[in-house]
């Protein structure tokens, strides 16, 4: 008996020997490879010595699959006993260390022994093999519902960026009237919302490549969304100012965020036709910011008042309903889950691999194939390289904490940034900026050039249309119906009454007002040039100061008198007309839109970005022949329609051409320069509207036609995998 339990005991610890020899082995064939790939885990070898019991499964040490059990391990997702299928993923195993801390044997040198080069030429090889395998991963999960519904979501995100663009030279006449703004006030607007979006999209773009493409989103749209809600409320300009400011400076991070995420969610095949897609979103929240300001503005019955000091117009309506896009895309993006592309960057493999499988089980659902598997259980993982943050010594409070965590992350967004002008990505870098700069600038000059010049045309023609009068006396009359565009010189009124009634640029010179009374009148470019007025009465009337120009006062009244800025969509007769412009205009780009997404994959994206910037220099010789405001409608239109697929194009190789790790905060510098050239295009366009058109042609075209040129020697992109 005691023979037959040293038997037992030999039998045992050779069992164990075995098993650690298998393990040690296993060890050793992890460590030559140096794959970094996941491996299954060896959990049975963890407590081998307190478990006797740990060969009694028929000596499977290894955790491999006997051959009667693989029809059942292919069904992972189905079991119910909590039995590990091969499609199962059990996380990364630590091979590095042995039991007791020891090294194993033939264990490679350790990261800490290494210099930063050797560590980042590794980083690199397997950033090249991560891009490989990921391609394939994604292809295997397929596309459908999941890439849909965030196709959707990322859509919203999209279209308020538009509609914030577009909303400023909507709501700019209306505001600055409604807070009394002078001259010299006038168009900070403008520039003070670009200037925001400049700033935001090159901070959000850097700190999506820091904290995630979701996480980064979700933070700059709700910015976004708060000031913009918050600045229909407040009365003062400055204040107004300040929240506009911070709702550019939100909404500037949502179009590097936007192309980064969907771009790694998307396979080759797919990726050009889907982004470009996704373009027409920007189209959509123009054409809505259109309607809304056509539907909205113009109606000011939709206001109310609260006392003198609190009014709140239409245009302010206009606003909230412009901001619904963006609450709408938040909302969306907290059911959405970060991109696993990201993730895989950071070295986030378990989150990685668990919304990798998310995604094929919601696209095998959805096409009714809820019983494949996902039978990836290995994903390459580069090498993180931890970076040396200097902290100061006094980090005690809260307040320090916090500023020297703002500055490390200021900082490691520069240092993301200036990676962008190393190899292999600076010439890229250089010939996208260039490309960049000459598409906005041209298209953003052109795009409020030619609404100022519909404009002027406009208004010579209604000055070519004004009514003269001469040596005109009216006596005893009643005037209750509108008087516009009329000029009086030398006449008299005597004992007439003006009740009710709208003056429409009307101007009075050398009049005399004798006895008169005006009551319940509103004016607009109304003006008295050296007129007199003697026993005059005015009751409830906007005539101010200085409307009376040079003019003589005489036993006359003032009561009820509205001063201040009166809001009236009427000042600017052709209001409704700029809607319909920039909805036309809007709209034109539908047509451009679906030939990029049809023929992105097939002609690539260079032909497409150079032949567009081409066309489009070319087709600014045809304003030559724009005499009319039909005619400089239809090149509009025209000119839209052919920019769209340059700008399409140019989103799809710009998310290529920069590797994960610096994609956003390419992008986000990219789009930063965007929105300085549209702001100098502005300037300089604005500037020669009524002057001249030789110089706006030639500039523009100049500008994009060597634009289109510089973007036909950037590398093709089409057969290319994410990096």
């Amino acid at each position: 008996m005691e023979d037959s339990y040293k038997d037992r005991t030999s039998l045992v610890k050779g069992a164990k020997d075995i098993a650690k020899e298998v393990k040690r082995q296993a060890v050793k064939k992890v460590n030559k490879a140096q794959d970094g790939y996941t491996q299954r885990s060896y959990n049975r070898f963890q407590d081998e010595e307190e478990d006797d019991d740990c060969y009694g499964h028929g000596g499977d040490y290894g955790g491999e699959a006997n051959d009667d059990e693989g029809s059942s391990e292919a069904t992972e997702g189905h079991d119910e006993d909590d039995e590990i299928y091969e499609g199962e993923y059990q996380g990364i195993p630590n091979m590095g260390q042995g039991k007791d801390g020891m090294v194993a044997l033939g264990q490679p040198i350790r990261d800490e022994y290494k210099d930063r080069n050797e560590l980042e030429t590794e980083r690199k090889a397997d950033e090249e093999e991560l891009a490989q395998q990921y391609e394939l991963i994604i292809q295997e999960c397929g596309h459908g519902r999941f890439q849909w519904a965030l196709f959707f979501v990322l859509g919203m995100a999209l279209m308020a960026d538009g509609v914030e663009v577009f909303v400023v030279g909507f709501v700019l006449p209306s505001a600055e009237t409604d807070m009394c703004i002078p001259n010299s006030g006038s168009g900070w607007l403008g520039s003070i919302v670009y200037l925001g979006m400049m700033v935001g999209a090159f901070f959000w773009g850097g700190l999506a490549d820091k904290v995630g493409r979701r996480q980064s989103l979700l933070i700059c749209m709700s910015i976004n969304g708060f000031f913009a809600f918050l600045s229909s409320f407040v009365q003062g300009y400055g204040f107004f100012l300040f929240c506009r400011l911070f709702s550019g400076f939100g909404i500037g991070g949502a179009v590097p965020a936007v192309f980064s995420y969907f771009s790694e969610v998307l396979a080759r095949e797919k990726r050009g036709e889907h982004l470009s897609w996704l373009c027409m979103f920007w189209m959509i929240g123009g054409i809505y910011a259109s309607a809304m300001a056509w539907l909205i503005i113009p109606h000011y019955g939709w206001s109310f008042s609260m006392g003198s000091a609190y009014q709140f117009h239409s245009w302010r309506v206009f606003v909230i309903v412009c901001a619904l896009p963006c609450v709408c895309s938040v909302v969306a993006l907290t059911f959405m889950p970060e991109s696993p592309r990201f993730l895989l960057e950071v070295g986030k493999h378990d989150e990685a691999w668990m919304i990798l499988k998310q995604i094929h089980d919601t696209n095998m659902r959805a096409r009714g194939q809820p019983e494949k598997v996902f039978t990836v259980n290995r994903i390459k993982t580069p090498k993180q390289i931890d970076e040396l943050i200097e902290i100061e010594s006094d980090t005690g409070t809260w307040y320090r904490r916090c500023f020297v965590r703002i500055r490390t992350e200021l900082y490691s967004i520069w240092l993301t940034f200036m990676r962008c002008f190393n190899y292999p990505v600076k010439d890229n870098t250089i010939k996208l900026t260039a490309v960049w700069f000459t598409l906005s600038f041209g298209y953003y000059g052109l795009s409020v050039w030619f609404p100022d010049v519909i404009k002027h045309l406009q208004s010579e023609k209604y000055a070519s249309e004004v009514h003269r009068f001469y040596g005109k006396k009216y006596i005893d009359t009643k005037f209750n119906f509108t008087l516009e565009n009329q000029i009086h010189i030398d006449g008299e009124f005597t004992n007439d009454r003006f009740t009710t009634m709208t003056f429409k640029s009307v101007t009075f010179q050398n009049f005399h007002f004798e006895n008169c009374t005006f009551e319940d009148v509103t004016s607009i470019n109304t003006y008295f040039r050296n007129c007199t007025f003697m026993y005059t009465k005015f009751y409830n009337t906007d005539f101010e100061e200085y409307k009376f120009i040079d003019s003589k006062f005489v036993n006359c009244s003032f009561d009820r008198n509205n001063t201040g800025c009166q809001i009236a969509f009427d000042d600017d007769y052709s209001a409704y007309w700029i809607y319909f412009v920039n909805f036309l205009g809007t709209l034109a780009v539908l047509p451009g839109n679906i030939v990029s997404a049809l023929l992105m994959d097939r002609i690539g994206r260079l032909t497409m970005l150079g032949g567009s910037m081409v066309l489009s220099g070319i087709s600014c010789f045809f304003l030559w022949f724009g005499t009319s405001e039909s005619m400089m409608i239809g090149m509009l239109c025209l000119y839209n329609g052919l920019t769209i697929s340059a700008w399409n194009s140019l989103d799809v190789i710009t998310v290529e051409l920069y590797p994960t790790d610096r994609r956003a905060t390419g992008f986000g510098f990219l789009n930063a320069l965007c929105k300085a050239a549209a702001v100098l295009g502005n300037l300089i366009f604005g500037s020669l509207v009524g002057i001249t058109k030789s110089i706006p042609i030639l500039l523009a075209s100049t500008v994009l036609v060597c634009g289109g040129l510089v973007g036909l020697r950037l590398p093709d992109t089409r057969t290319q995998v994410l990096m």
